[in-house]
Formats: structure tokens, sequence, C-alpha cells
């Protein structure tokens, strides 16, 4: 990266789970974590939300440890820079605000490093370092992703171009992921497991067959996380219940939560939301979309 060469990281939000597709499934959707990068003689993190500004801004923030981390791994020092950081995604509410980070630094640690990264070694990457490759998948990728990672390997297939809309529910409180998982059984019977699987299975196909009643079902039909997690979600019952009543075909937790996500078909989106702000006031909701396109990396010189 030469002095006058500035860039920005552009990293969507993601949701994993979609109810059953535990640590499996995930969706980009349009929350932005934004890094913009040039050259500096020292590392400086400038965050331009509050929420942002807890973190370091020096050379111990959470996204340069990883860059120079990454960097380390093949044989290079980054130059310093100076990182301007705006974020759309709330923390710590099931909105894959850690794996975007993620993400990010490796793009950063790219970019800078020249590595020449491709798409498979950033989500090997980013997978080794979040444990499971729903979020970072999404965030890489777009769209609705389906992964596993086993043996210090990853195997992922990316769907875009889907026909629903997504309504995010998201509290003030922050539920840590684990905090969430700690309610999680250490094991499932087998007989129960097949049955969680083949849930996760039906759910896919009824998404890629735009089946929404199906889906919505399955979603309902979780055994691995959500029977579990309820119990630290107080209002999930009744959001569940008046997204429905206002047309959503299906609700699920978003990742570990506490941000509830319902889904509805394209164009049906904004009254269901405008009705769940109107009873569920004291929270935030938000309409999303599909994010098609996954991170990018952007010349701004070049758009002078």
């Amino acid at each position: 990266m030469t002095l006058d060469n500035r860039v920005q990281i552009k990293v969507p939000a993601s949701s994993a789970n979609l109810g059953p597709g535990f640590d499996s499934i995930g969706i980009a959707v349009d929350l932005y974590l934004t890094l913009e990068v040039e050259q500096s003689n020292h590392w400086e993190f400038i965050a331009e939300t509050e929420e942002l500004s807890q973190f370091p801004n020096n050379e111990e923030n959470f996204m340069c440890q990883v860059a120079l981390k990454v960097a380390l791994k093949y044989g290079k020092t980054l130059t310093p820079c100076k990182v301007k950081i705006n974020s759309e995604i709330p923390l710590a509410r099931g909105l894959g605000s850690s794996a975007s980070a993620i993400v990010a630094a490796i793009e950063l640690a790219d970019f800078v490093g020249n590595l020449g990264l491709s798409s498979r070694e950033k989500l090997l990457l980013a997978t080794e370092m979040e444990g499971h490759p729903d979020n970072v998948g999404a965030s890489l990728y777009g769209g609705l992703v389906v992964g596993c990672y086993h043996h210090n390997e990853v195997d992922l297939v990316s769907f875009p171009n889907l026909a629903f809309e997504m309504i995010a529910v998201i509290p003030n409180e922050e539920l840590l992921t684990v905090d969430s998982r700690g309610v999680l059984p250490e094991v499932l019977p087998y007989s129960e497991a097949v049955q969680a699987s083949a849930t996760a299975n039906v759910l896919i196909g009824a998404l890629l067959s735009q089946n929404w009643e199906l889906a919505g079902k399955m979603m309902d039909s979780d055994l691995f996380h959500q029977p579990y997690r309820k119990q630290l979600i107080p209002f999930y019952t009744e959001i569940e219940v008046a997204a429905k009543a206002n047309g959503a075909f299906g609700v699920a937790l978003s990742g570990a939560g506490p941000t509830m996500l319902c889904f509805a078909e394209k164009g049906k989106g904004r009254k269901i939301a405008e009705s769940l702000q109107q009873t569920f006031s004291a929270m935030s909701v938000k309409l999303l979309n599909i994010d098609d396109t996954g991170s990018s990396v952007y010349n701004l010189e070049c758009a002078k």
C-alpha cells in the first residue's frame, strides 16, 4: 500500500442458525462494518460510533491483533495504518459483530500485507478463529451459506438471490455468546440428533424452493439450541406470536440471541416491521435485506 492509497473495507453483518441450522447455516444482512484505511507511521483506530469507542485505539485493538497474527502466519510484517471504523452492527446482540470484525481484520491483513489470499484461505482463517463457519462464511461470501468445519477443513456453499426479507427485533440488553452457550447440553441422544439434523436439512430445502410455510415450521422445530436458550429471552414467545400474527412465516433466534429474527416474503417485511416497532417500542426494529456481495475491498482513490 502506498501513501496516496486509501482503501475501504466493507463487511456485512450476519445471522446464524435460522433455528435448526446450529453452527452451520448463516445469512448475510445489510448492516455493515466499514473500515477506511490509510498508511501511517503508527497504528491508530478511530471509532466513528460511540459503541466502538470502548475498544483500544492503538495496536492493542482486536482487529489489529488479528491482522498482525494473519500477516505473521504468512511471514509478513504490516505497515502501520490509520483506520477509521464505522459500524451499523450492534455488539453482542446475535448479529455477528465479532465475525465481521474477524473478516475485516483478515481483509486488512490481506490488503496491507499484499498476501494475495483466496476466498477459501480467508474462510479457513476466519473459521479457525471463530470456531464455526456460519457467521464468517456469510460475511465473506454473502447470501445464505451452509458450511461445516471438521479436521481443520471448511466446506461451504453459498446461495444468493433468495426471495425473503427479515425483521430484526433487537433488545437493548447484550447477551454474550459464552453465556448463551452455557445453557446448552453437552450431548444429545442419538435419535434426537438425527431428528435435529433432518430438520435443518428440510429448512434449507424449504428456503430454496420458497416453501415458506414449511421453512417456518422447521424453524419452530429446532432441537439443537432454541429450546434451551428461550429461558434467557423473556420476550421470545411474545415476539414470535406478534410477528406471525402480522404475516411473518417464521421466527428464530439470531445466532445466540437476544435479537429475534422474523422472516417475511419479499415486499411484506415493512408492514411487519412497523407493527412490531409499535408493539415493542423499547426495542429497535430493523427491516433487513440479504446482502449477496459479502466482504469487499474498494480503493477510494479510484473514485476521484
